[in-house]
């Protein structure tokens, strides 16, 4: 796989890092990417979840934002699953 959304990546791993409890068991991973889209898959302990997502899903909008601005960058287009 090319280097295509590391940037993306990088972003969106930073910020899960900081938000979560249990570092070890963030799991950020580029599930798809091509020329003009990236896709990332975050996996973290079940009991941060919920601190991922937020209320109302308000902290995932934001990181989707952020992730969002960084594919800007590359001139892509993003989308960021969180998966249970």
């Amino acid at each position: 796989m090319s280097d295509t959304g590391k940037i993306v990546r990088n972003v969106v791993e930073y910020i899960i890092s900081q938000i979560v409890e249990d570092e070890k068991s963030v799991k950020v991973d580029i599930s798809s990417s091509d020329d003009e889209n990236v896709a990332i898959e975050v996996r973290t302990a079940p009991s941060d979840m919920g601190r991922v997502i937020g209320k109302r899903g308000r902290v995932a909008r934001a990181i989707r934002t952020v992730a969002q601005a960084a594919a800007d960058e590359e001139g892509l287009q993003s989308t960021v699953e969180f998966i249970d």
